[in-house]
């Protein structure tokens, strides 16, 4: 069981799902949301500023994030994570890219950052929950 995950969808009812199903697949103790990437990008920097100097323990180890979003997009998350300051202290965070989009273009452009474990269509669900307990 994982300690922490990341969703950040803009879509409510996908947050909630998310919600219900990694519970009843008990894949985390705990889960946070953000609502766009920008959201996403503050909870890191905020995990940063209040460990300055320190290493950083607990943070998200798996990142459920969606790509078409307001505000900031998941392409957009995903380049400015890529960077060294944040893969430097969250080395250990993975990304598994959750779209509704079937676009092979999008699928093969999410395997170019390395934190990108994965491509799953939405909606999340159990039995792909009970694949990815294998990774850990």
């Amino acid at each position: 069981m994982l300690d922490l995950i990341l969703c950040v969808d803009d879509d409510p009812i996908t947050l909630m799902l998310c919600k219900m199903v990694i519970k009843k697949a008990e894949f985390a103790k705990e889960l946070i949301t953000a609502q766009n990437g920008e959201e996403a990008l503050n909870y890191f920097d905020d995990l940063k500023l209040n460990n300055l100097g320190n290493e950083i323990q607990n943070y998200p180890q798996l990142i459920f994030l969606d790509l078409n979003m307001p505000v900031m997009g998941g392409w957009e998350f995903l380049d400015s994570f890529a960077k060294d300051d944040y893969r430097e202290s969250f080395k250990d965070c993975k990304v598994i890219v959750l779209s509704s989009t079937i676009d092979p273009e999008d699928i093969n452009k999410a395997k170019t950052y390395p934190m990108v474990l994965d491509f799953v269509s939405k909606p999340i669900n159990k039995e792909m929950l009970d694949e990815l307990k294998k990774l850990w």
